[in-house]
């Protein structure tokens, strides 16, 4: 069976398409199709690829567009601005506030003394350079969600040298984050802390 005979009109065949099921789905070529020659060359052909020399002028100056620019162009264009920030929104999980035991508290309170006593101010801290990591409850701030204003919020944990402790203002500062030192449920993360706690335990 000869390639054209595969075709609804055999008079103008496909050359890109062949085999056995090369012809579903196509609608057959009117006869008098006036791009017929041009639709048997198939896609045009600029040149042997990756060999300069044989691209013809066309090619050179108008080359192929680079794939993650070419995305860009079929990206889907955000009409409701504002509108999948307050659907991801409400996909965020906030959960109401663990209320610590007395035992929780006191330990928690040990921890903020001792860290107190090695950062009192900026200067003290950067020597004794004392790493931790701070877990602390963070209130709902999206006003587009359900749980604004509720109390309820998430636990996030900052970890990081602690660069100052200011006890008159109720801070902690983490690296770059200032903590309200009543947020905090839990200290941890520094081999100092731990020994300190377990030299009270024994």
């Amino acid at each position: 069976m000869s390639a054209a005979s595969q075709y609804p009109n055999p008079q103008y065949p496909n050359p890109q398409y062949t085999g056995r099921y090369a012809d579903i789905g196509k609608i057959p070529m009117p006869a008098n199709f006036r791009y017929a020659e041009i639709f048997r060359r198939g896609r045009p052909r600029h040149g042997e690829p990756g060999v300069l020399s044989t691209y013809d002028a066309f090619y050179i100056r108008h080359p192929p567009m680079d794939p993650l620019r070419r995305a860009k162009l079929f990206a889907p264009f955000d009409a409701l601005s504002g509108f999948s920030g307050r659907i991801a929104a409400k996909e965020v999980l906030y959960k109401d506030r663990k209320i610590l035991t007395e035992e929780e508290k006191e330990e928690l309170d040990r921890r903020l003394a001792l860290i107190c006593s090695l950062a009192p101010d900026t200067r003290t801290a950067r020597k004794n350079r004392m790493r931790i990591e701070v877990t602390y409850f963070s209130p709902c701030e999206d006003s587009e969600s359900e749980s604004f204003g509720s109390g309820r919020g998430q636990y996030r944990t900052a970890a990081g040298f602690v660069r100052k402790v200011d006890t008159l203002k109720r801070r902690i500062l983490i690296g770059d984050e200032n903590i309200d030192l009543d947020a905090v449920t839990a200290i941890f993360g520094n081999p100092l802390l731990e020994q300190a706690f377990r030299d009270e335990t024994a």
